[in-house]
């Protein structure tokens, strides 16, 4: 009786991990095997044309201790992260806000907006904003117009270099406040007619309705972003040629792990900077959920 009763049921699952066969194929082989693998290289030296060769932790102690490039991608990075997160969240939400408004086209309006984000992080959108912050560029051909004399390089100036990658960053705002639209629209016109009644302005309906309502989107959105910009690559890439210029003032921690992986082959080094990022990027995100219990309202009364 119980083999008869199980017969159905494991072709009921034969046939499930049938239609799930393509997914683990994927992670198993594309994922989960690769990511073994890098693991293992970051304890070698590596080159890719000859057998890897355990070093041991040799690689992890280079990397904090007589690499000062890769401190200085570090330093990058985090400055990038530091500014580039915020910005573009609070862009996001001043113009969620503003598309959240009964306006006719505004559903133009919302297209309108998304597309930066569909094209930003594309090689020709970075090779444009390269040439719009030339020293002969569209941007300094407004300013001077404007009176400015003598306005900088931005892109070959290593004091605004990163300015103009944490601009183009910000620019590419639409996912973030598409989320953020989705979680205006959940909140109930009630919570804002009550508030006007007791008096309430459009500042303290923003700081005690709407932004302890968001608080769930907004922790989705800064968890998002920050794992994505500690991941940003291209940009860099296109803007500084490859080489992190000027003086590594863009050398983003992706960027020099590419060029340590694939310009000089050191590819067990560059898999060690690949799981310091994980590590790293793990650390904040946990950080992140901790501290969410203080400042995350879920409607529960807590």
């Amino acid at each position: 009786m119980k083999s008869r009763r199980l017969r159905p049921s494991l072709a009921d699952n034969a046939v499930g991990y049938l239609f799930l066969a393509p997914w683990l194929i994927g992670f198993l082989g594309l994922t989960l095997y690769p990511m073994i693998q890098s693991l293992y290289y970051s304890f070698t030296q590596f080159d890719m044309m000859s057998p890897p060769e355990w070093v041991g932790f040799a690689n992890y102690i280079k990397m904090f201790t007589a690499d000062k490039t890769y401190m200085k991608s570090l330093q990058v990075t985090f400055t990038y992260v530091l500014w580039a997160v915020p910005l573009k969240l609070i862009f996001a939400l001043l113009i969620a806000m503003l598309m959240n408004q009964k306006l006719r086209f505004i559903g133009l309006y919302r297209a309108v907006y998304y597309i930066p984000t569909l094209l930003g992080g594309s090689v020709a959108i970075a090779m444009l904003w390269k040439r719009l912050f030339s020293g002969d560029g569209a941007i300094n051909t407004i300013l001077r117009a404007l009176g400015w004399a003598n306005p900088p390089a931005w892109i070959a100036n290593p004091n605004y270099a990163l300015a103009t990658l944490v601009l183009l960053t910000v620019w590419q705002f639409g996912s973030s406040m598409i989320i953020f639209l989705a979680g205006l629209k959940q909140i109930p016109d009630e919570y804002y007619e009550a508030a006007s009644v007791d008096g309430a302005g459009p500042i303290t309906k923003f700081f005690r309705i709407t932004l302890p309502s968001l608080s769930p989107v907004i922790l989705f959105n800064l968890v998002m972003q920050m794992i994505s910009a500690f991941q940003a690559f291209t940009q860099a890439f296109i803007i500084s040629a490859g080489k992190g210029g000027p003086l590594d003032s863009t050398m983003f921690y992706t960027l020099y792990l590419y060029t340590k992986g694939f310009y000089y082959y050191e590819m067990g080094y560059a898999s060690a900077m690949a799981w310091v990022l994980l590590i790293i990027i793990g650390i904040l995100t946990a950080i992140i959920f901790k501290s969410s219990n203080m400042w995350v309202s879920y409607g529960s009364g807590d």
